[in-house]
């Protein structure tokens, strides 16, 4: 039985990080740290009176010498968690996004290596039912050669935790390119093969931070919001990658947008095939008057895929199942850590370019 310790119990771990480990036959979760009393007691009431609650996780990892550690905390505290976890021999999981700088995930990086441990960051959306049916499609070679892209998350008005660390840009790493673009981004560069990208251009807007309209998204409720607190990072992102393969992909990301309705999507042009997959529907166009449209939610079809990766509805339990068989079967993992290296490198990038006005190279 895998000893699991958590290390931060507020929203994402208390939902659903909560849920996949009570689902995990090998998996048990004996610790739980948090800075603030109350939610240690939710932890408690979630597993077991019985667990050791901490408020310090360098204890924590001292005492219960567990071998999982699961990061749900605030951005900047993930790398030197991270680092003390694998150097103290666990296996590592991680919220995203993986660290605030490229300097925090190559550290992740080496410590991943020189202890041997598994460390893998949650990329939720890469197991989701309609994921997997695109990734399918691809693979099989239905779309044909995938050479461009669009992906994006776009909200009305939905900023998490206003004034609290989601804002605040050394706690969080910036705003919704960094919170909300890690998910769609990846998902994007996982569906067109992970070709490895080489330059980057970008822009940046802040123009809500005093902004009182009541929030329409359900998202905005993450975070602890304060009213004399810190707004110090973007609330729009839009840009442009390029890839080794000659291949491209543009970018939208927003806590809070003058438009119709919260919407996030990936779209693939292949030459085959185009496909596009918005709001949990997934549709193929063939160029012609053609559409296959399909509601993925429960899709029958895209959960027979035999995709190697666990067949459930909920992306971080399959994505948790998962690592937990990388550990156990030795299965091969779906994501790496030059992924999320990569990946900070290209959030970095775009930061980098809004603020010079000049292209990138990565």
């Amino acid at each position: 039985m895998l000893k699991v310790a958590i290390v931060g119990y507020g929203g994402i771990a208390k939902g659903p990080h909560t849920s996949a480990w009570k689902k995990i036959e090998n998996a048990k979760v004996v610790a739980a740290c948090d800075i603030r009393p109350e939610r240690l007691d939710l932890a408690k009431s979630a597993f077991s009176s019985n667990i050791g609650l901490y408020e310090d996780y360098k204890e924590m990892i001292d005492k219960e010498k567990p071998d999982i550690v699961d990061i749900c905390t605030p951005n900047y505290l993930h790398s030197p968690i991270a680092v003390y976890a694998l150097e103290k021999g666990a296996h590592v999981i991680c919220e995203k996004p993986d660290a605030i700088s490229v300097e925090d995930a190559l550290k992740m990086q080496a410590a991943k290596e020189a202890s041997g441990k598994v460390l893998m960051t949650i990329r939720n959306n890469r197991y989701s039912a309609g994921s997997q049916y695109l990734k399918h499609l691809v693979t099989s070679g239905q779309a044909g050669e995938i050479y461009s892209g669009r992906c994006g998350w776009i909200r009305k008005r939905g900023i998490p935790g206003k004034g609290g660390w989601f804002t605040t840009k050394a706690q969080s790493g910036g705003g919704p390119l960094i919170d909300l673009g890690v998910h769609m981004i990846d998902l994007a560069i996982y569906l067109m093969g992970n070709p490895k990208a080489v330059s980057v251009t970008g822009n940046t807007y802040s123009k809500f931070a005093d902004n009182t309209e009541k929030a329409d998204s359900s998202h905005a409720t993450f975070g602890q919001a304060k009213e004399d607190g810190i707004y110090d990072v973007e609330d729009l992102a839009m840009g442009f990658v390029k890839f080794d393969n000659g291949s491209c992909l543009q970018i939208e990301f927003s806590w809070a947008s003058n438009i119709k309705r919260e919407t996030r999507f990936v779209q693939l042009r292949g030459t085959k095939k185009g496909l596009e997959f918005r709001d949990g529907i997934i549709d193929v166009f063939d160029g012609g008057r053609n559409t296959k449209r399909a509601r993925i939610k429960h899709n029958v079809d895209a959960r027979k895929l035999d995709t190697g990766i666990a067949k459930v509805l909920n992306g971080h339990e399959a994505n948790i199942r998962h690592f937990v068989d990388v550990i156990t079967k030795g299965v091969e993992p779906v994501f790496t850590i030059e992924q999320g290296v990569d990946m900070i490198k290209i959030l970095s990038g775009i930061y980098e370019s809004a603020q010079t006005g000049k292209e990138v190279l990565l």
